[in-house]
């Protein structure tokens, strides 16, 4: 029982602190024609981030406006997902997501590049706490597929740690294979 208000506690707690941003990208208009006329309802769609790595999407359909906002918050929280970022600024390496026909490509980019992308992309890198990226997205401009595919793209995203991890090495054995290979591509441009 104790656990239970414990947990209850930690909830509240939760909730009182804002510890998420929250950026609303589109919303939708629907009508449904009716006997009596045409009934409208309203759909959201949400971006949520702590601007430290977590980052993700929800949508939510209601009668009014700010309760689909509402809605697809919640669902947004809910489905967050880790990204690991070099130096808390940009990617570690260049990617490419798809969502049906919505295809998007991201690169990494030096201090002082800034976020150069669009719309729905945006929303996502500015939550996401990126400071740093080059993207384009190719194909469907529809936000829910953009979003979609921006967040397929960003769960490939691997750290040098990672990548160490899984394949059994140290990350310093993976590093220097990348410096050695750039410092042979640019003795070679030299030559």
């Amino acid at each position: 029982m104790a656990e239970r208000e414990n947990r209850r506690d930690r909830r509240a707690e939760r909730e009182e602190t804002p510890e998420f941003a929250d950026r609303l990208v589109a919303i939708n208009r629907v009508s449904k024609t009716v006997k009596g006329g045409k009934r409208f309802g309203f759909a959201a769609l949400v971006v949520v981030g702590d601007q430290k790595g977590r980052v993700g999407f929800g949508k939510g359909k209601a009668k009014e406006v700010p309760e689909a906002i509402r809605k697809a918050t919640e669902q947004a929280k809910r489905k967050m997902i880790r990204v690991p970022l070099r130096e808390g600024r940009t990617l570690h390496h260049d990617i490419e997501g798809r969502h049906g026909a919505g295809r998007v490509i991201m690169r990494t980019a030096p201090q002082g590049t800034g976020i150069i992308a669009g719309g729905p992309m945006r929303a996502v890198f500015e939550m996401l706490g990126v400071q740093d990226v080059v993207a384009k997205s190719i194909g469907s401009q529809n936000p829910y597929n953009m979003i979609r595919a921006t967040l397929d793209a960003l769960s490939l995203e691997a750290s040098p740690r990672q990548v160490a991890q899984r394949r059994g090495k140290k990350v310093a054995d993976i590093l220097h294979k990348y410096d050695d290979v750039a410092a042979e591509a640019d003795a070679a441009a030299e030559a």
